[in-house]
């Protein structure tokens, strides 16, 4: 073997091994949070800082990996819940979420509406109901913000609530999905998701990946 032809098998080799390294550098870096201009970050990529699991006693596991929260699959609800304070109207929130097992709601966000509260479902009753539970007693499946979705597992979706002092507004992936007045009307929340309030979220016998999450405060 000629000296030249070492060096050059040498230096490929090295440039493999250099090219190798940035890449799994690469995968294994956590990618930034993008969140709107002017809003505060609920979830900041690398911890649950400001969260606690919540103790369903159904839950699966939730850990934080590549800039996501991964809520596990339980055996019926498992989810987080927001710890600090949190606006109880004029106030809009938003994430992205997917579906990565399982075959219901992989977004159950429970929210304050003034003293009351009130849970959007995203893919629920399996898989492709959209809706406010509860109202008047009734639930997503049952009055009238239910709509029909289809949800394909690992794909994202951007999903944005907002509530002023007389509307729940409901978007995802830009489409107005719910434009609820509330106003005179009785809301509510299923037994199951009461240790999300004042503001959680959760799924049900479903894991789910949440990036992105922001809220903006004093929106009417």
């Amino acid at each position: 073997m000629s000296y030249k032809y070492l060096i050059v098998l040498v230096l490929i080799v090295l440039g493999a091994c250099s090219s190798g390294k940035k890449a799994e550098q690469k995968q294994n870096e956590i990618p930034e949070q993008q969140i709107p201009e002017g809003t505060q970050s609920l979830f900041d990529g690398n911890t649950l800082d400001g969260w606690e699991i919540t103790n369903f006693g159904t839950q699966g596991p939730v850990r934080v990996s590549g800039g996501k929260i991964i809520i596990s699959m339980g055996d019926g609800c498992s989810g987080i819940n927001h710890t600090a304070d949190f606006p109880k109207v004029n106030y809009e929130v938003g994430l992205e979420a997917r579906k990565t097992s399982g075959n219901d709601f992989f977004c159950g966000l429970t929210f304050p509406v003034n003293e009351r509260f009130c849970s959007l479902i995203v893919g629920g009753w399996g898989g492709p109901v959209v809706g406010l539970s509860t109202i008047d007693g009734l639930d997503a499946s049952e009055n009238e913000t239910k709509i029909l979705k289809n949800f394909e597992k690992d794909r994202w979706y951007s999903i944005r609530l907002k509530v002023n002092d007389k509307k729940i507004k409901v978007w995802i992936d830009d489409e107005v999905v719910v434009d609820f007045d509330y106003s005179e009307r009785e809301l509510g929340i299923r037994p199951e998701v009461r240790l999300s309030r004042p503001f959680g979220l959760c799924t049900w016998m479903t894991t789910a990946e949440i990036r992105n999450f922001w809220l903006r405060e004093n929106t009417q």
